[in-house]
């Protein structure tokens, strides 16, 4: 009892719940891999070790047009979605984080709604946006990458306003003092300085659109427009193949191969002597 009452004594029951918890929430995830390389047809009866779902001569993923067209139809919303809501996300941190007038906290509002809104609510009105307010833009791959690209903004101005605090305005303000003119201040000095925090919001907005399944399905088209979690949820309730899981186990290392070269890049820019001299040689 009184070790339980010590302050400074170690923290087991949180270890051991913590430990609990982690091994609870990857336990599905670790069954579903593991019959990603089950040599028979069963997702729930172990028939030996195979590779014949992803690479096989018939079924697999890398044979299947349906999967691969899931596949790839995903990683292209994925992509597209980082190359819009990135810099859209940069621009408006930017700019928020230097509105001095009036308006700004309603403008600080309106950006966080997307990450308080429900998902199945923002499905809904975009598509009822597209349906009724935009028909000439319709369901489909455009819809699907305008839809991902409105929930996923405000990830990208919450991580990169955070960058803004932290490094504060003395290097754009010793910049200013030098004579570098304000597109150089921000070219060359806040650019540079975002670099972590720029790569991490792109790694988050790429990992958020590969999973993202309810703004998606609500603004499909055809089956063109089908994603790797819509066809997982198609094909759940059917008699499914592991050519299912192993097409989420691609999806998942994916996903996990970007978060962790983001990780680092983000490592190797965010220490404040390899942010300082690159500023220094860049000013």
């Amino acid at each position: 009892m009184s070790r339980l009452r010590n302050p400074w004594g170690k923290p087991r029951f949180l270890v051991l719940v913590t430990v609990a918890y982690i091994l609870w929430s990857l336990l599905p995830v670790a069954i579903a891999i593991l019959f990603a390389f089950n040599n028979g047809r069963s997702r729930t009866t172990w028939q030996g070790f195979s590779t014949r779902w992803f690479a096989g001569p018939s079924g697999s993923v890398f044979h299947d047009p349906a999967l691969q067209g899931a596949l790839r139809h995903t990683l292209v919303l994925g992509v597209v979605c980082v190359l819009v809501a990135t810099p859209l996300g940069v621009a408006l941190a930017l700019g928020l984080q230097r509105w001095r007038g009036p308006g700004g906290g309603t403008i600080n509002t309106v950006m966080l709604l997307p990450l308080v809104t429900p998902e199945i609510v923002m499905g809904v009105a975009l598509l009822l946006l597209f349906l009724k307010v935009l028909p000439g833009i319709g369901l489909g791959s455009t819809a699907q990458a305008i839809g991902q690209v409105t929930f996923t903004l405000s990830y990208v101005v919450v991580i990169v306003r955070a960058r803004l605090v932290s490094i504060g305005r003395d290097y754009e303000e010793a910049a200013a003092d030098l004579g570098a003119p304000p597109h150089d201040q921000l070219l060359r000095v806040v650019l540079p300085l975002l670099a972590p925090a720029i790569i991490a919001s792109a790694a988050v907005v790429f990992a958020i659109s590969l999973d993202d399944f309810v703004v998606t399905q609500y603004l499909s088209g055809d089956a063109s427009t089908t994603t790797v979690s819509m066809l997982l949820y198609a094909s759940a309730r059917a008699a499914p193949t592991p050519a299912l899981n192993a097409l989420a186990t691609i999806a998942l290392l994916i996903t996990l191969a970007t978060l962790g070269l983001a990780y680092l890049v983000y490592r190797r820019f965010a220490s404040g002597d390899d942010a300082a001299a690159m500023v220094g040689v860049e000013v």
